[in-house]
């Protein structure tokens, strides 16, 4: 595995749309920098996976007021500047400008993504302030109702509130990228009516494939695909299929994504640390490798490497100002 790696692997860039990682530092105490950590994607992990680009998101579930998730938003915001981003580690992407310098010198990095905008309590400068403390993307909502919308777990679908209009245009204008992971299907036409911006769905897979309702319908993955934006093929088990799944299962997914047009518009979001039950062959970030080696053996080196990384890079530097 490590001469195919080293042959084929060669500077293939390498984005995960999307974990976890936070949530467990706060709520579970674990250490990042420990070499025998028990995350999904510590460190040491995300050095064995070769991860150029870790997307950290700020979740904390509804069983919390918001005004209780915004402060322990707060408290993980810290974690990531002061026990993440610190000893040469991962470098924080604020910017276009930090995004490409990082990539350009071989640094790893790390992106502030909210999962769920409850905290923002139906107030515009709340995301304002998320993002001058360096917040660069928001999933509109978790599986419940919120001040934006209603997500896939609620029987009504409203769409986005007034309110979520505001912020979608909002997210707009700062330079946000706009997650529709989790979000419930009127809502989620709404945003890709709306949002003048390439739209992503961090976390989900095909629901022709697996018909679980996190995953995306034909016509919402196309409408992604129109707007520019990406989707990110997610490991949670129970959204790929039933029972035991391996990397195997994962790629049915990506073969019907692709076979939709997809080509330009795939990526990863593990949901490392968010889950409790892994891939059988996709455990943890040490297991990279395995799903690298897959993907190139799979479509080719052009398309494993828009995939692993370059479909995601694509968005975010459209979207990212500075």
């Amino acid at each position: 595995m490590t001469n195919y790696k080293a042959e084929a692997y060669k500077n293939a860039l390498l984005i995960d749309g999307h974990a976890d990682i936070l949530y467990r530092m706060e709520m579970e105490g674990h250490d990042f920098a420990a070499k025998d950590s028990e995350l999904h994607l510590g460190f040491e992990r995300i050095c064995e996976a070769g991860i150029d680009l870790q997307i950290f998101a700020l979740f904390v579930g509804p069983k919390y007021s918001p005004a209780e998730q915004l402060r322990l938003i707060m408290g993980m915001i810290d974690a990531f500047y002061e026990r993440v981003c610190v000893n040469g580690m991962l470098h924080p992407v604020l910017s276009k400008t930090d995004l490409l310098r990082n990539i350009d010198q071989g640094l790893r990095s790390g992106l502030l993504s909210i999962e769920g905008g409850d905290c923002l309590q139906s107030d515009i400068r709340t995301l304002r302030m998320l993002y001058k403390l360096g917040v660069r993307a928001m999933g509109l909502t978790w599986n419940n109702s919120n001040c934006i919308a209603d997500g896939v777990g609620e029987e009504v679908d409203r769409g986005l509130t007034p309110f979520g209009r505001e912020v979608i245009q909002e997210m707009n204008r700062l330079g946000m990228v706009v997650d529709v992971a989790h979000l419930a299907p009127k809502g989620f036409w709404d945003v890709m009516e709306l949002s003048q911006d390439p739209v992503i769905a961090s976390h989900a897979n095909a629901r022709a494939i697996h018909d679980h309702r996190r995953n995306l319908d034909d016509e919402q993955l196309k409408a992604i695909f129109k707007s520019d934006g990406v989707v990110g093929l997610t490991y949670v088990p129970m959204f790929i299929g039933e029972g035991d799944v391996s990397i195997t299962h994962l790629l049915r997914h990506a073969d019907h994504i692709l076979s939709l047009g997809g080509e330009n518009h795939l990526a990863l979001g593990s949901d490392f640390d968010g889950i409790e039950r892994t891939v059988v062959d996709l455990r943890h970030g040490g297991d990279y490798p395995l799903l690298q080696e897959a993907l190139f053996k799979n479509y080719g080196d052009t398309v494993a490497r828009k995939i692993l990384g370059g479909n995601f890079k694509r968005v975010l530097e459209r979207v990212l100002k500075g």
